[in-house]
C-alpha cells in the first residue's frame, strides 16, 4: 500500500475543516477519482472528523493511501476531553458515511467514535 498523505490537526477551529477538504480533493485527484467520488470523499472525511469531535476528541490524524484501484482513508482521534455528545448529528454522519463510502468501519473506545476507516474505488 502506498501512503499518499498524512495530516495531524486540532479539531478546534472550523478553518481546519476547509483545509482538510481542500487537501482531500487534491489527494482524490492525484489518485484518479472522478469528480463525484471526490466530492463524496470530502463529505466522508468531514463527517468522520465531526464524529470524533462530537465524541470529545480535540485532535485527529488523517491518512490517505492507495492500493491498485482503491483510495483508503483513515481518521484516528486523539486528545480526548469530556464533552456532551451530539447523538442525532452522529447518526446523520454515520448514515452519510455508509451511503457514500465503501467498507466503512467505525472504531469505538468506551462507546465513543475514536476512528473511522473507509475507501473509494476508481
Amino acid at each position: 500500500m502506498k501512503e499518499l498523505l498524512k495530516l495531524e490537526l486540532p479539531l478546534l477551529k472550523s478553518e481546519f475543516m476547509t483545509t482538510v477538504r481542500l487537501a482531500t480533493g487534491g489527494v482524490c485527484s492525484a489518485a484518479g477519482l472522478g469528480l463525484d467520488d471526490s466530492e463524496d470523499c470530502k463529505v466522508c472525511v468531514t463527517e468522520s472528523l465531526l464524529l470524533v469531535m462530537h465524541a470529545g476528541y480535540r485532535a485527529a490524524a488523517i491518512a490517505f493511501s492507495a492500493e491498485e484501484e482503491n483510495l483508503f482513508i483513515s481518521v484516528k482521534a486523539s486528545h480526548w476531553e469530556e464533552t456532551e455528545g451530539g447523538m442525532s448529528e452522529d447518526e446523520i454522519s454515520e448514515a452519510l458515511l455508509n451511503a457514500l463510502a465503501r467498507g466503512v468501519l467505525i472504531e469505538r473506545e468506551d462507546g465513543r467514535a475514536a476512528g473511522v476507516k473507509f475507501y473509494f474505488s476508481k
